[in-house]
């Protein structure tokens, strides 16, 4: 038996059929090419761009809830000291160890070498959440030390009957790289 004869139009299909695979497999070869000029256009402009180093690390805190003259002194405590002594020395706070000094009519802290000073543990608590995250964000840097801290008054909210207004804070504190600084000078 001999096979059976292809109609013309079936034989028509047949390489229709293969020019459009090899019409794909040509586009898909072309797709491939860009795809890997571009990833090489990026590394190379990966290479000529130098990665840039921070400058400074900062640590906020929105409307927490204590007082502002307590959070003001305390950011005057730890100003211009390394992050790690600044959250010792606030965790001595906590302890009631070592005073903070404040201003106002506040009693003298006998043999503790300072005028006068309070031990604001719930306030040092979260000066010590705020230090820890600096620390985190300050991590590329040798030796961070605390430039800025400082307190601001917060959105009071009304106590329950509407009378009273509540206590609350921001606070933003500021790292910088110690070799930094001393080059700036």
């Amino acid at each position: 038996m001999q096979p059976k004869e292809q109609n013309p139009r079936q034989r028509n299909k047949m390489t229709e059929d293969k020019t459009e695979t090899t019409k794909k497999e040509e586009n898909k070869e072309a797709e491939n090419e860009t795809k890997e000029a571009k990833i090489e256009e990026k590394k190379e402009l990966k290479k000529e761009i130098p990665k840039i180093k921070k400058e400074k690390a900062i640590a906020v805190g929105k409307n927490l809830h204590l007082s502002t003259k307590d959070a003001a002194a305390i950011c005057k405590f730890i100003r211009n000291k390394k992050i790690g002594n600044a959250i010792k020395e606030l965790e001595q706070v906590v302890l009631g160890k070592k005073a903070v000094p404040m201003k106002g009519e506040i009693p003298h802290r006998k043999g503790k070498g300072m005028m006068s000073g309070r031990y604001p543990k719930e306030s040092a608590k979260h000066f010590i959440i705020l230090l820890k995250n600096l620390a985190e964000n300050s991590a590329e840097f040798d030796e961070p030390i605390i430039t800025e801290a400082f307190a601001n008054i917060g959105s009071r909210p009304h106590g329950r009957f509407g009378r009273i207004r509540r206590k609350r804070t921001h606070i933003q504190i500021t790292a910088k790289d110690k070799l930094s600084k001393e080059g700036k000078k």
